[in-house]
Formats: structure tokens, C-alpha cells, sequence
């Protein structure tokens, strides 16, 4: 046989083998290409708002499991964006996240797989994340993935998840679920806890969680509450008789808004000896979710969306950072406390007293935050239907703004009897500074 049989043969094989290989191997690059409705992002931000209100966290760990959890879900999905900014050397002790080590990522999948890896690590009950990631692979079946494809997201994703919760380890957290009980004095000025729990004061060492954007806890710190007075006619007397006189002449507008900005993780029935708890979404948890509601309306994408919640979580996480410290530092006593001993022993608020000290007002630090970094986004005259308590039982509210929906979240805490108004008044500006300080430290796009 001609000797240079052999190598022809061998050409002829290979391009057999080559033109195999070429049609019948999975299109890849269509699977990696493809982009994800954000539909699927928003399912797992309101399934994990769920679990949190099935686990009864605080609202200011609640704010910590969805910082986290979006970081991530942002940081693997710009893998492949030229004109986003990743937040490592933004946010405060972040660095760069894992190099891609395959060309298969669908980064918009692995940024789903990021935001579960993270808020499997942060939740109590990891099995419904489980069941969350089933739910997942369901939903991306009409993408038609590749095997390979779904796999190294999911690794990616995996990943970078991983990196953030070591991030998130470092914030001292874990060191706080050590640190001693908060000490009630005899001080009548001072915060103590009230009924029908009476609940030991919740994270009071949370001004030693690191902040993302702040230089300090501190760095807001609001002007002080009215300075306490026993007094008849007093200012602080007149500050409490304000919310005591509201209370006997609310407007059933004023009570149905009192209502749905409730937000108590921690409401408390009791029925004879019998006491049992209503579970309640968390005041981060709501604008979350009114984040949702307007990447919805406004029909952005993937990546716009993931860049809203994560504006909004960072702003929740330094706001409680920023609050919190404010509460434990004034350590001031709820108006139930103060009405009960000075004004009315019968007097009850509309609302469940939260277990925290009074100044200044959650929800109006963290909702001023919120509307000024969701108005940055989708403007000043954003008119939207907020329907995210209607799974607690509550209609629907509309608002012509941002800044309207939180003016009301704010003045609720009045209304409902539990917070003074210099409390409301303060916290607006609080949170406004948190937000303004985010918007001007934080680049999402490259300019």
C-alpha cells in the first residue's frame, strides 16, 4: 500500500470527526446569549421576602439578607456588561470577584444562581431555598439551555455567591449574636419594653455592623428627641399628648394608613392565656417589593432591575446601620410608656409598639432612602399601585411618587400611635442623607 495512504486517511478522518463535532454538539453560544426575563429575578426577590416573614427576622437583619443577596445577584450578572461598574472597591471591604474560568456562562442565569447561594447561607429555613432552586429550573425550561451552559452558570454563580457571603462574614454580625442583652435602667426617660410581649430590645449592637457606604454609624446622627420632661404642659408632655390626642381622632384614612404601613415582623395576639404572633412583612421588605412593582411598570430589563434592588438594599442596610445607632444612643421611651405613666393608664396605640428603643422612625429613615434611589431611577413622577400587602389581607394604595409613598410610610408610625413626630421628622432627613451619600458615592454604568 502507498505509504502516503496513511496521512491522507488520517486528514479524511479528522474532518469527519470536525464536521460531527460541528452539528451535532449543542449551540452553545445560543444558550449563552440569551437573556433572561426579569420576571425570574423578581420571583425569587418576593419568594425570599416570604421565607423572611416565615423566619421572623428584624428589620434590620432583613436589610442585611437582601443586600447580600442582590450584591451578589449584580455582581455576576455584569460578567459580560462593558458599561456596568462592579461595587468592589465601592462598597466598603469588597473586593474584585472571582475571573470567569469558562466561556460557557449565561451570566444573567449565574446571577440568579448568586442571589440563591447567598440567601440559602443567610435564611433559617434553607430547605425552601431548595425548593426555590427547583421552582428555578422549571422556569427556565423555555430557554432551552445547554446542559454545559446551565451547568457553569450555576458554578459561576455559585462562585461568586461564595465570595460575597465571605465579604459578608466580616462584618461583624456574627460577633453581635454574642454580645450581652441590652440593660434597661430605672431612668423614666429611658426605653423599656412594652406590651403584650415585652420583648428584650432587638439588635442593639447593630451600630457595629459595618457599614457599605458610611464612614461611621454615626456619620447621620440625627438632632437628639425633645429633652425629656414629666411636666403637664411640658414640651416633651405636649410632644406625647400630640400622638395621644391624634389616636382619639384618627380619620379611618388615617387608620387604614396606619395599617398598611404597619410592617411588624413581631405582632404578638393574645387570646385569653393564649399568645401567638401575625406574621408581617418587614418595613425593607415592602419597598422591595415597591421596587418590583415599578420594574414592572416600567418594563426594564434584567440588568436594570438588578441594578434597583441593589440600590435599594444598600440603602435599607446603611439606613437601619444609620437608625439604629440613633435609637440605642437616645434609648428614648415609646409613647405608650410615656401616655400609660403620665397622661392615660387605659391608653392602647392603634399599632403594635415595636421592641426598640423610639428615636428616630425605621420607617421613615429607610423609606426617604428608598424613594430618593428609586426616583434617581425612574423619575420624580412615577405614578404606581402599591399592592404589596395585599397577601397580608390590605387593598392596595396608589401614590403619585416615590416621594408621596414615603411621606405616608412616614407619618403611619404617627398615626398609629407608636413614634413622636420629631422621631418622623428626623428620620426623613436621616434617611435622604443615607440615600444622597449612596447616589454620590455608587456608580452603577460607566460614564
Amino acid at each position: 500500500m502507498n505509504r502516503l495512504y496513511y496521512p491522507f486517511r488520517y486528514i479524511a478522518f479528522a474532518t469527519y470527526l470536525f464536521f460531527c463535532f460541528a452539528t451535532c454538539t449543542p449551540d452553545h453560544s445560543s444558550s449563552i446569549q440569551k437573556r433572561v426575563d426579569p420576571k425570574l429575578l423578581h420571583m425569587l426577590c418576593e419568594e425570599l421576602s416570604d421565607i423572611m416573614v416565615h423566619d421572623i427576622f428584624s428589620p434590620p437583619v432583613a436589610s442585611r439578607i437582601y443586600m447580600y443577596s442582590s450584591v451578589a445577584a449584580y455582581e455576576a450578572a455584569i460578567g459580560d456588561q462593558l458599561n456596568y461598574r462592579s461595587l468592589a472597591g465601592q462598597l466598603r471591604e469588597l473586593d474584585s470577584v472571582p475571573r470567569l474560568q469558562t466561556h460557557l456562562v449565561n451570566f444573567q442565569v449565574a446571577s440568579l444562581y448568586a442571589y440563591m447561594e447567598v440567601a440559602a447561607q443567610l435564611v433559617f429555613s434553607a430547605d425552601k431555598i431548595d425548593t426555590l432552586h427547583q421552582n428555578l429550573l422549571q422556569s427556565l425550561m423555555p430557554y432551552e439551555l445547554t446542559d454545559d451552559v446551565l451547568e457553569a452558570s450555576r458554578i459561576y454563580g455559585a462562585t461568586v455567591g461564595k465570595h460575597i457571603l465571605s465579604w459578608a462574614n466580616k462584618d461583624a454580625y456574627n460577633r453581635t449574636r454574642s454580645e450581652p442583652k441590652f440593660s434597661i435602667t430605672e431612668d423614666p426617660a429611658r426605653w423599656v419594653p412594652t406590651p403584650p410581649a415585652y420583648m428584650d430590645a432587638v439588635e442593639p449592637h447593630w451600630h457595629r455592623i459595618r457599614p457599605l457606604v458610611l464612614d461611621s454609624a454615626s456619620q447621620f446622627r440625627p438632632q437628639g428627641p425633645v429633652a425629656f420632661d414629666q411636666r403637664e404642659g411640658s414640651p416633651f408632655w405636649n410632644t406625647a399628648n400630640e400622638v395621644y390626642q391624634k389616636s382619639k381622632n384618627l380619620t379611618e384614612e388615617e387608620s387604614n394608613i396606619a395599617n398598611f404601613w404597619d410592617c411588624n415582623p413581631y405582632k404578638m395576639n393574645v387570646v385569653g392565656h393564649i399568645m401567638h404572633a401575625t406574621k408581617k412583612i418587614s418595613p425593607g421588605g415592602h419597598w422591595m417589593g415597591i421596587t418590583k412593582i415599578a420594574c414592572q411598570q416600567a418594563g426594564v430589563d434584567f440588568l436594570t432591575a438588578i441594578q434597583a434592588y441593589t440600590r435599594v438594599s444598600i440603602g435599607l442596610f446603611d439606613g437601619f446601620i444609620s437608625c439604629w445607632d440613633a435609637k440605642y444612643t437616645s434609648n428614648l421611651l415609646r409613647p405608650e410608656t410615656y401616655i400609660h405613666n403620665y397622661i392615660d393608664e387605659n391608653w392602647l396605640p392603634l399599632l403594635q409598639t415595636p421592641p426598640f428603643p423610639e428615636h428616630t422612625s425605621g420607617h421613615s429613615v429607610v423609606s426617604s432612602s428608598s424613594a430618593v434611589l428609586l426616583t434617581e431611577l425612574f423619575g420624580e413622577n412615577f405614578s404606581f399601585e402599591d399592592t404589596t400587602e395585599i397577601p397580608f389581607g390590605l387593598p392596595s394604595r396608589s401614590y403619585k411618587s416615590f416621594q408621596e409613598a414615603a411621606e405616608e410610610a412616614s407619618l403611619s408610625r404617627f398615626y398609629g400611635g407608636i413614634h413622636y413626630m420629631p422621631a418622623i421628622t428626623e428620620g426623613v432627613k436621616q434617611g435622604e442623607k443615607v440615600a444622597r451619600l449612596i447616589l454620590q458615592k455608587i456608580q452603577f454604568t460607566k460614564e
